[in-house]
């Protein structure tokens, strides 16, 4: 399998980054691409250097490259993610505004028909950030903001990233032992 995986600049870089060492475990291929905002926020929110994450990817792009491999339909690969997904990004690929790599690819995705999974990272959000989900929910995207279930009973953040993270391999079918999964009995 083989995965494009965008970490913008919103809050909870560490979806991505957990994101990134669970695919590694996984054997997924990964197709890395970074926001420039996305670079403070890991160094703000983590103890990760750049080189770090970059490191838990197979291949790296520069968000300033919209000529990149992964900007193409002709790039075979059986989705991408955002994790997490800035307001700002999901406005670009809500409206096809491919002034990035990260958007020209999320956008590439949705025109060839292949998964695209947004963590959207924001709250509270107002009518226009709704309007921009349903739209992108329309064009075949996938919205899968961080809200975490309890019946795991997580002790810990880990628990709850985790979970979330565990909630978006699952939309490929990868399986893993993030979570505990429901069971009522």
């Amino acid at each position: 399998m083989k995965l494009v995986i965008g970490i913008s600049g919103a809050s909870g870089a560490v979806y991505g980054i957990r994101l990134l060492e669970t695919l590694r475990q996984c054997k997924v291929e990964t197709h890395l691409v970074i926001s420039k905002s996305a670079h403070r926020t890991i160094n703000l929110e983590t103890n990760y250097k750049l080189s770090e994450v970059e490191s838990l990817a197979d291949f790296v792009y520069d968000n300033a490259d919209v000529g990149a491999s992964i900007a193409s339909g002709s790039f075979k690969h059986h989705g991408m993610i955002i994790a997490p997904c800035s307001i700002k990004s999901l406005s670009g690929v809500a409206h096809s505004y491919n002034d990035n790599l990260l958007v020209r690819a999320a956008d590439v995705t949705l025109k060839e028909k292949r998964k695209l999974v947004l963590m959207v990272r924001e709250t509270p959000l107002h009518l226009g950030h709704l309007r921009m989900l349903v739209a992108l929910s329309e064009v075949g995207g996938i919205i899968l903001p961080p809200m975490p279930a309890f019946y795991h009973q997580p002790a810990s953040i880990s628990d709850i990233v985790n979970q979330t993270v565990g909630k978006i391999l699952d939309q490929f079918d990868i399986e893993h032992q993030l979570f505990r999964r429901w069971d009522p009995s």
